[in-house]
């Protein structure tokens, strides 16, 4: 994976309150896909905005018919998952991670180790309420997240992940992965 996203900092900060999945799936593409980082960074704000009405509309970017979800209500998983298929070209799957966070670390770690960026949403102990990308995995099997609420990263032990303590924001659980299918 080529791009860093802490050497652009705020630059990689979500455009809006409703676009950390579009964020993270246009950090995954730009972090895989170095000319589209190059035609992306000048205009990320406008680039996840198009990203997040094209994978909740009526059809993504050559696929089949789907739902159609509220922006308002952000990018459910199963379009995240979609999504992060078309841009690695591996098939991506969403799975709870609220009940088994430690399945859901191992299903991250798989991901990293595929050199593959993986979304995990978020939140408190009552909802899933954020979505950051797990980038790469540091010595000690700690994880490194692209928060898009900040447009920074952050380390997370191990501990942390497995034990639902993420501080990545006001969010400290893991709720849903999207990792590609073994």
């Amino acid at each position: 994976m080529s791009l860093n996203p802490l050497s652009y900092g705020p630059h990689l900060r979500q455009p809006d309150q409703r676009s950390c999945g579009p964020s993270c799936l246009v950090v995954a593409r730009m972090r895989l896909q170095s000319t589209y980082a190059a035609e992306a960074l000048p205009r990320f704000g406008a680039e996840v905005l198009d990203t997040h009405r094209r994978v909740v509309g009526f059809r993504p970017a050559m696929g089949a018919l789907q739902l159609p979800w509220p922006r308002a209500l952000g990018t459910p998983p199963w379009a995240v998952a979609h999504e992060m298929g078309r841009i690695t070209g591996t098939k991506y799957s969403w799975r709870l991670a609220r009940w088994g966070r430690k399945r859901a670390y191992r299903r991250i770690l798989a991901g990293l180790g595929a050199e593959l960026p993986v979304p995990v949403f978020v939140g408190n102990g009552l909802l899933p309420r954020h979505i950051v990308l797990a980038t790469d995995e540091e010595e000690g099997g700690a994880v490194v997240f692209y928060n898009p609420a900040n447009g920074r990263l952050k380390t997370v032990s191990r501990e942390a992940l497995t034990r639902g303590a993420l501080e990545l924001g006001s969010w400290d659980v893991p709720w849903f992965t999207v990792t590609p299918r073994p």
